[in-house]
């Protein structure tokens, strides 16, 4: 992906888990220039952030950020509030309820910062790894949240008023969005991901070894399984 000789910007989310490290390889190999943006919100472990700097640097980001703000103050998830606690796994994405793990608007925060940075930047695209799994009970991971966020950003920015009309507009990439868990590992394994730098358990320890029970840890581990490839994930 080039602009006159140069490679496209691209903003790439990055929770430092098996689904956002998929995306920014992938990213990578559509030949954008990435700019890995994560954030440390008062989740509850911060074992994430230092997969994300790995991961970061693994894959070849250009600039890897952290950004920091504090969603404990109104809590509202088992992720920022230690009240409550994170449910061992039931699977039962099917259900239509709304997960205790969900935190009220963190991917529009997310989102927007990302927007704020790509702009700043001249990016083009915003990479995110919302998936298929994960919109059964997440209400902003669903295609037409994103498809409106995009709406929004493509109205909300200095380019969209200023560009003129040939130039290419701002885009919300979510590459991984029909997939399953294992077309995600497949796909990742492909790239050349070592995935056993990565976490996704929602109360990693200090050391980065995942619980092994809650549901991020449970799709994680069947994903390995149901694509054949060993589960490197290192488990307390």
């Amino acid at each position: 992906m080039t602009t006159n000789g140069a490679k496209t910007r691209a903003v790439v989310l990055l929770s430092g888990g098996l689904d956002s490290a998929t995306v920014l390889a992938i990213a990578r190999e559509q030949g954008y220039q990435t700019y890995a943006l994560s954030f440390d919100y008062g989740q509850r472990h911060k074992a994430e952030l230092h997969a994300a700097a790995r991961v970061a640097a693994a894959l070849g980001a250009t600039e890897h950020r952290i950004f920091r703000f504090d969603l404990t103050q109104w809590g509202g998830s088992a992720l920022t509030d230690k009240t409550i606690d994170v449910p061992i796994s039931t699977l039962n994405l099917s259900s239509g309820g709304i997960p205790v793990t969900y935190v009220p608007a963190r991917n529009t925060i997310f989102l927007s910062l990302a927007l704020a940075w790509a702009e700043t930047l001249g990016a083009t695209s915003i990479f995110a790894g919302m998936n298929a799994v994960d919109y059964s009970g997440y209400p902003d991971c669903r295609p037409e949240y994103v498809a409106a966020f995009q709406t929004m950003a493509r109205l909300a920015t200095r380019a969209a008023v200023e560009a003129a009309a040939d130039e290419v507009q701002l885009t919300i990439r979510t590459p991984i969005i029909h997939m399953t868990k294992a077309d995600i590992v497949k796909e990742g394994i492909r790239l050349g991901i070592d995935y056993g730098i990565t976490v996704s358990c929602y109360q990693a320890d200090t050391e980065g070894r995942a619980c092994g029970r809650c549901d991020s840890c449970q799709l994680r581990r069947q994903g390995f399984i149901a694509a054949g490839v060993t589960d490197p994930t290192r488990y307390a």
